[in-house]
């Protein structure tokens, strides 16, 4: 089968990233993509990897980075005007894409999807495509499928999906409440992961990676601030810390940001990482679970119902229902390496055998076989 994701990145990724690779226009479009795929950013790259290894065609567009949807245009002779993009280069500002499409948005997309016709398109970015475009590109599709975790979805475009899948139970049910048909499809890890990073054992003591954003994650802000005043050596990376209070303890343990690469080997240098997953009860349903064991880290994470069904408690992950807990297990692991090392191992090798991209796809294969 042949397979088409859309996918959408953070803009502070993408001005992290541009920032790396100033002259990216230069290049073409397929070297672009190998060096956005180099970044180890998201798991979109692990699932078209994992897709071709069990022998089906795969390709990912990134839809709202301006610098690669213009370059592919430019390479299949789309006209799109592009006076605003050429005075931006010269001028050496970073482009990006808010959340609302620009002109080139569509009409590029719209094209790949067209000069791909995959059997399945999958988009990971719901609340940017419109339902107007979907529906425009049926012809030269056999399947649309959605993909969401827990945050709203735009009611007006769901009509347009055959089938979602979510990592998030409530999601699924919610949809299926709706007459679309719904499957629940986990997140993973990457194990191509391990072999890029080279980040050495035990340089930090407890980190956390993640974003706080006050929308979502004041639960996760008060918690880090709690954490922050018990455990001194915590270090934090995130993609921004200047909308914190002034008398937040955050920022003195703020160490930058770290996206992709830069985030495993942060994750692959520490004794101990934690999770937490903001204001979204009751299930564990991020990638933080996988990424942590999957390059040998133990993980301390907040405690959800459903947990258990991915990692054996206590044995594979350590878990906490407040921040006193998780600082009391931080410390009491810090001073135990054995058993630290014991719980750091077994969730590896739980999560190389049980929750790689490359059964994530397998699954997703078969269940897309169901709808086609």
């Amino acid at each position: 089968m042949k397979f088409l994701i859309i996918s959408t990145d953070y803009p502070r990724f993408l001005r992290w990233y541009y920032g790396q690779h100033p002259r990216s226009q230069d290049l073409s479009y397929e070297e672009q993509l190998r060096r956005r795929d180099d970044s180890l950013f998201a798991e979109v790259h692990a699932c078209v990897r994992n897709l071709r290894k069990l022998g089906h065609e795969a390709w990912v567009v990134h839809a709202n980075n301006e610098v690669m949807q213009k370059t592919w245009a430019r390479e299949h002779a789309l006209t799109i005007s592009d006076l605003q993009w050429k005075f931006r280069w010269r001028r050496q500002v970073v482009p990006w894409v808010s959340r609302v499409p620009r002109s080139w948005f569509y009409p590029i997309l719209a094209a790949q999807i067209k000069y791909y016709r995959p059997d399945v398109l999958l988009n990971q970015a719901m609340d940017h495509v419109s339902g107007a475009l979907l529906n425009a590109v049926k012809p030269d599709v056999r399947l649309v499928v959605g993909q969401h975790a827990a945050s709203p979805v735009p009611v007006d475009n769901v009509q347009s999906y055959d089938l979602i899948v979510s990592s998030f139970p409530p999601t699924v049910e919610n949809f299926r409440e709706t007459g679309i048909p719904a499957e629940l499809h986990r997140l993973g890890f990457d194990p191509y992961v391990s072999s890029s990073i080279a980040s050495e054992r035990g340089v930090f003591d407890v980190t956390f990676v993640g974003s706080f954003e006050a929308a979502v994650h004041s639960t996760r802000i008060s918690w880090l601030e709690d954490l922050c005043r018990r455990l001194p050596q915590l270090k934090i990376w995130a993609p921004h810390v200047e909308h914190l209070s002034p008398t937040s303890p955050i920022p003195s343990h703020y160490a930058g940001q770290a996206w992709g690469r830069e985030m495993y080997e942060i994750l692959h240098a520490s004794k101990i990482t934690l999770n937490h997953h903001g204001d979204v009860p009751p299930f564990a349903n991020n990638l933080r679970l996988y990424e942590s064991t999957g390059v040998g880290t133990m993980l301390v994470t907040d405690w959800k119902d459903n947990l258990h069904e991915m990692f054996v408690l206590g044995k594979e992950v350590v878990t906490y229902h407040s921040a006193d807990e998780c600082a009391e297990r931080v410390e009491h692991y810090l001073e135990h390496g054995a058993e630290r090392e014991a719980i750091a191992s077994a969730g590896h090798q739980r999560t190389l055998r049980d929750h790689t991209f490359h059964d994530r796809m397998r699954e997703f294969v078969d269940i897309v076989h169901k709808y086609l």
